[in-house]
């Protein structure tokens, strides 16, 4: 009856606008994409309609893939909480402290393998502004660089695997999470260099910005060098166990992920660091994230079903297509541009179960890869975080700076960043081999 009354097109927004609308009003996201996707199905349908958005949900029940979030966010935590990211900053203070901006490039280092150790941005920002940020403002690194060096190294903890969003876009758009996250690994360490690449320059040409460690600081024996080398490159070797079985074919995603988790707990313990304390807080984080994640999963499968079965993603690949009249390009551009939009008032996993039933679909639809548009996704959604006025992360970040960064500290720091980002998004977008390249080697042998 509903849909006698409105066209597939008019429905379809109709249903995004109730949707925004419940998410300015403060609820939750979770609840207003679930409600919006029951209540539209019992209108198009009948009380039958009811049946699709459960069926929906039984088959994530059923995603055996799924089981890797918990333990990747184990991993993180326990790695986190038992300070073993203080022996990497350790590490590259030793290690690059005698070169101009050289804590700062060691920061970028840091976040690399923060992000392989928790695949969460939220994560790396808050090691980078508890243990990075004191300790570089205490030296006279300037204020705006620092700050924004921390907000753009924590943007590569959804794109360097193991990255927990890239699992949720292999959910929803139904691509295989081991080719998503290989496809991450260059342009991750790609965007890295590029930040490296910057920092280097801006501290050559302004090397106030960046001063090097005092004499007295640099002169540290060579076998603690050597020792902090060893401490600082554990989380390296858990990756590597993790991930070298998986590429080769040896383990299962979800095997990889356990041998992750382990190879992390055994490691806290061998250090004597894996206390009755610090397994509390490890596993109740877990629990509350996995548990978000799984509502929001849950949600925006419901929806997503609903949408499919309404039809309204052929309508509105008609309408852009043959009524409009407008490139495949063009398209994808303001898909990335409305994802920049949204981005200052949503975080990266809302946009994706917000927008994912109508644009995956339609990108598959105008011929485009779907693995390579993860990676545009990941890279565009961290542009919108950090994106003044109301980028999420920079009030993140204003919430654990100290109170001499100012908004306007924020603001300024951020905006090179932002520029670097978006030169590699467009390399990334005319040269699409940089994310295809290592999983069609990998998958291709």
């Amino acid at each position: 009856m509903f849909q006698n009354l409105m066209s597939q097109e008019l429905i379809a927004i109709f249903m995004f606008a109730t949707m925004m609308l419940m998410l300015f009003t403060g609820q939750r996201v979770f609840g207003a994409i679930g409600a919006i996707g029951a209540i539209f199905a019992v209108l198009l349908w009948g009380t039958g309609g009811s049946d699709i958005s459960f069926s929906a949900a039984m088959k994530v029940m059923k995603w055996y893939p799924l089981l890797t979030l918990p333990m990747f966010i184990f991993m993180g935590y326990v790695l986190s909480e038992s300070r073993i990211a203080d022996d990497l900053y350790k590490m590259f203070h030793v290690w690059m402290g005698g070169l101009k901006g050289g804590l700062a490039i060691g920061t970028i280092g840091l976040m690399v393998l923060v992000s392989a150790m928790n695949g969460l941005s939220v994560a790396g920002m808050a090691i980078g502004a508890t243990i990075a940020l004191p300790e570089l403002l205490r030296r006279g690194y300037d204020k705006r660089m620092v700050t924004g060096v921390i907000q753009a190294g924590s943007s590569l903890g959804i794109l360097v695997p193991p990255s927990v969003v890239l699992v949720l876009y292999a959910l929803i758009a139904r691509q295989p999470v081991g080719q998503l996250w290989l496809a991450g690994v260059v342009p991750g360490l790609m965007m890295a260099a590029m930040f490296v690449l910057y920092i280097a320059i801006r501290c050559h040409l302004q090397p106030e910005l960046g001063p090097t460690l005092s004499k007295e600081e640099r002169d540290v024996p060579m076998s603690e060098k050597l020792r902090l080398l060893r401490a600082g490159l554990l989380p390296v070797v858990i990756f590597l166990t993790m991930m070298i079985p998986f590429v080769n074919g040896w383990t299962s995603l979800v095997e990889s992920s356990a041998i992750g988790a382990m190879t992390a707990f055994v490691a806290a313990v061998l250090k004597g660091r894996m206390t009755r304390e610090v397994l509390e807080v490890s596993v109740r984080q877990t629990l509350a994230i996995s548990c978000m994640f799984m509502w929001i999963i849950l949600a925006a499968t419901g929806f997503g079903a609903v949408f499919d079965g309404l039809g309204a993603v052929k309508a509105i690949d008609n309408l852009f297509t043959e009524q409009l009249g407008l490139d495949p390009w063009m398209i994808l551009i303001l898909m990335q541009l409305s994802f920049i939009l949204m981005g200052t008032f949503l975080d990266d996993t809302a946009m994706l179960v917000i927008v994912a039933p109508l644009y995956v679909p339609l990108v598959g639809a105008l011929g485009f890869d779907l693995i390579w548009y993860g990676v545009l996704y990941t890279i565009t959604t961290q542009i919108a975080y950090m994106t003044p006025p109301f980028g999420y992360n920079l009030f993140l970040m204003r919430a654990m700076a100290p109170p001499e960064i100012s908004l306007k500290d924020i603001y300024s720091s951020i905006l090179p960043f932002v520029c670097v980002m978006v030169l590699a998004l467009v390399l990334i977008m005319t040269f699409p081999q940089i994310a295809l390249w290592l999983p069609d080697y990998v998958y291709g042998k």
